[in-house]
């Protein structure tokens, strides 16, 4: 497909992301500590902007909070293992805000907005209308929302659902903000119904992780918590933005670096995290605006060049190996692994100028790397979507286990794999079934227990979904949380599969693009947030929520509903079951009255889930166990196995570049809050990407020049951002960078990577040139 052959163009696409600019687009180096005193400045502000000052810095002190404080609907990092008051983040603060906003998108509001004119707002507009209030059913003859009671939009989605002539045509999408109970009744009525199709945003983010660990390892999670970062001689950090995607890993990467720990940071761009930082809790330091380091060394490997290095640094370990017998755990090796000669051999004969010109990394510096590994007794390896949005995600991931397998870096504390999983339930939505590859065992207790019959074909996944959308296959898409339009790829394309939908469902806290972008009826049901108390028939509610080191524990709202008219998650999915399984044995309103009886169902069904109800009220709850953590591998071999995969050719074709997407420190997922990303030294600017000043100068290209971004995708069609402005950056040379989701339309819907079906956002083939129609500039 061509940006000529949509309906609606890219560039009409993009132009409507992001907010209202205050002024003429800056570029400032950004030469400050992460967090400190910027980040307090920048929660001020936004709670000044929300008029948030009561409620705003009562929900600073329930947040993230054990016995009865309820988790940040933000990032899955964990809560700190020590009870630490005030464990947040500027990013936490500013989504609880954003959600506890007092502004209302009710009847009213929608009666004086068509949806086309709606269509014409940016994203951050749509959300800063305020939280949504009741029901609401799009009316085609006016093009208004209009209200409707929740009896009626339950039956309409039951009488769509049974009229299909096959479960298969509906779709369940998950976020990652669903608590693990509603995420079990979710999955649960999705197999009752008969389908598999449950995409998630984890096929977009971290698939690739699950299998490559699945494979290697026989768990598809990692196998580390706090206490080992807490523990750990090296730390290594690929393809993580944490001061923005995970700030609360500014704290421990500040404590490690006191204890003396080796930090190294490994990603195209040298973001404010990797450099140094001032903890807000850390009163002394804020005081004095004493900083703390955050690594002892930076590697900027070129986009996709990660295995590369990993490869060298394994490279290094096997030839140090040769005089120094400590240098491999061969016990280790013999006793847990399989794979290792052929591993091995494929090492060296990997030569080292492939490796430095693959990676971009000059030899000395992988050396100075796997010196620090080699030298620690206990390494970590911690990574995210630079590693895993690229077709050979999961090798690279294979590639992380490899190295740890060389040194027994498995199986005791401070040692281990730890990917870092971005949205604040993403890892439990997969624990608790949200999987459209289930396992047989899974299924067949499921049924057992819960009395059905499950389906037993795999399902469709995100860009599967898609496609059938597209071909017309698929006619009932319910989003449960989240905003699927924005956030998956090649944007147009995306938005004509929604609009081929019979119906459209979206339950959420906020308008969005999703509720615009819709079927041919489309329904919005509003929920409670994360923040807001939840009374059931047995009283107030808790959920519980997994977060990305396998810890579970209770999540409590503390707040008014912002309507009496919501519903919890968990009501509103029984709400749709038992109108779409009207002969349903299954208790669906009973298990609405009393969460506890959820959790009593799942602690039967879900391995690691024995004693539910009494675990996770433990002061911080219970971890889940990890057989691999214990050197119990659920492999075919019954061990861990190494891999040997080729390096992949991940250098730019003469004249293109290698264009990774990414979020702006002002923004979570497709939530915007400013057109500013205060860690790079932008203000005021969304739609613009970031180069090598000598590939710049190659192009004649000047900062702020406006500049026409084009990718080609596989099958050779083209899309084009135009009127971007160019940004001179420290990054690689034959790499560039920009934000998503403006830049999701670069990603065509055939771009995925053959071994995990992740969209290929942080590896697009592009062409950057000086705008030919100036007319176009964006400011």
């Amino acid at each position: 497909m061509s940006t000529s052959e949509a309906n609606e163009s890219p560039a009409d696409v993009e132009s409507r992301v992001g907010s209202t600019p205050e002024g003429a687009p800056e570029f400032h180096p950004y030469r400050h500590p992460a967090a400190g005193w910027g980040a307090a400045k920048s929660v001020t502000r936004f709670l000044a902007r929300e008029g948030e000052w009561v409620d705003g810095p009562r929900a600073i002190m329930k947040m993230n909070h054990e016995n009865g404080g309820f988790d940040c609907p933000g990032c899955a990092w964990p809560d700190d293992i020590k009870g630490l008051r005030l464990d947040l983040c500027e990013n936490g603060i500013k989504h609880v805000t954003w959600e506890m906003t007092r502004k209302r998108v009710d009847r009213a509001y929608f009666a004086a907005h068509t949806v086309t004119e709606l269509s014409g707002w940016s994203d951050f507009a749509l959300e800063d209308q305020g939280r949504l209030t009741e029901p609401m059913v799009y009316d085609p003859a006016t093009d208004h929302y209009v209200p409707i009671s929740w009896h009626d939009a339950f039956a309409l989605f039951g009488r769509v659902v049974r009229e299909l002539d096959s479960p298969d045509r509906a779709a369940f999408y998950t976020s990652g903000r669903l608590g693990n109970e509603a995420t079990f009744l979710y999955q649960l009525m999705a197999r009752e119904l008969g389908t598999n199709n449950l995409p998630d945003c984890s096929n977009m983010c971290h698939e690739a992780s699950g299998r490559a660990l699945q494979a290697a390892l026989g768990t598809g999670k990692g196998t580390v918590d706090l206490k080992d970062w807490e523990t750990t001689d090296a730390l290594f950090i690929l393809g993580v933005n944490a001061a923005s995607n995970a700030p609360r890993m500014l704290t421990a990467l500040a404590e490690a670096y006191r204890r003396g720990t080796q930090i190294v940071h490994i990603n195209p761009l040298i973001e404010a995290a990797a450099r140094r930082t001032i903890i807000p809790h850390d009163f002394v330091d804020m005081a004095l605006n004493k900083s703390t380091r955050t690594s002892t060394l930076n590697l900027q490997v070129r986009i996709g060049g990660d295995m590369a290095l990993l490869r060298g640094m394994a490279k290094a370990v096997l030839e140090q190996a040769r005089t120094d017998p400590k240098a491999l755990d061969q016990l280790f090796i013999d006793r847990h692994t399989i794979g290792f000669e052929d591993y091995r051999k494929l090492v060296e004969a990997t030569s080292w100028d492939e490796i430095e010109r693959q990676s971009g990394v000059p030899r000395d510096r992988i050396l100075k790397a796997a010196r620090v590994y080699r030298d620690a007794d206990r390494s970590i390896v911690s990574w995210c979507l630079g590693v895993t949005q690229h077709e050979h995600g999961v090798d690279t991931v294979r590639e992380i286990v490899n190295l740890l397998l060389l040194r027994g870096n498995l199986g005791r504390e401070g040692a281990g794999p730890s990917p870092v999983r971005g949205h604040s339930n993403v890892q439990g939505n997969r624990t608790c079934g949200i999987d459209h590859r289930p396992t047989q065992e899974f299924l067949d207790r499921l049924g057992e227990l819960c009395g059905i019959d499950p389906p037993r074909a795999h399902g469709k996944d995100t860009v599967a979904t898609i496609e059938a959308m597209h071909r017309g296959e698929i006619q009932v898409f319910v989003g449960m949380g989240g905003n699927f339009a924005l956030a998956a790829p090649d944007t147009a394309y995306t938005y004509e599969g929604l609009r081929n939908c019979e119906l459209t469902v979206q339950v959420s806290t906020k308008l969005n693009r999703s509720h615009l972008v819709h079927g041919r009826r489309a329904l919005i049901l509003p929920c409670l947030g994360r923040t807001e108390k939840d009374v059931q028939r047995a009283g107030e509610q808790e959920t519980s929520v997994e977060d990305s080191m396998s810890m579970v524990h209770l999540s409590k709202g503390m707040k008014r509903p912002a309507s009496p008219h919501l519903l919890s998650e968990p009501a509103i999915i029984a709400g749709l079951a038992r109108a779409a399984l009207p002969d349903s044995t299954t208790p669906w309103q009973w298990y609405v009255e009393d969460y506890d009886r959820i959790r009593d169902t799942m602690a039967q069904v879900l391995d690691g889930f024995e004693d539910f109800n009494r675990r996770v009220r433990l002061p911080l709850g219970f971890r889940i166990k990890q057989p691999a953590r214990e050197l119990v591998f659920l492999t075919p071999s019954g061990k861990a196995e190494f891999s040997a995969a080729p390096l992949p050719d991940v250098i730019p074709a003469p004249g293109t570049l290698a264009l990774g997407t990414m979020r702006s420190h002002d923004q979570w997922n497709t939530t915007i809050y400013s057109d500013n990303d205060r860690y790079r030294g932008i203000r005021n600017l969304r739609t613009l990407v970031f180069m090598n000043p000598d590939d710049m100068r190659e192009r004649g290209i000047t900062e702020f020049d406006p500049v026409d971004v084009t990718s080609t995708a596989r099958d050779g069609s083209t899309r084009s951002l135009t009127g971007y402005l160019a940004v001179p950056y420290d990054i690689p040379r034959g790499c560039a960078a920009g934000y998503m989701p403006e830049m999701n339309v670069l990603c065509a819907i055939g771009d995925y990577s053959t071994q995990s079906d992740q969209p290929l956002m942080k590896h697009l083939r592009v062409t950057v040139e000086k705008s030919a129609d100036p007319a176009r500039t964006r400011s």
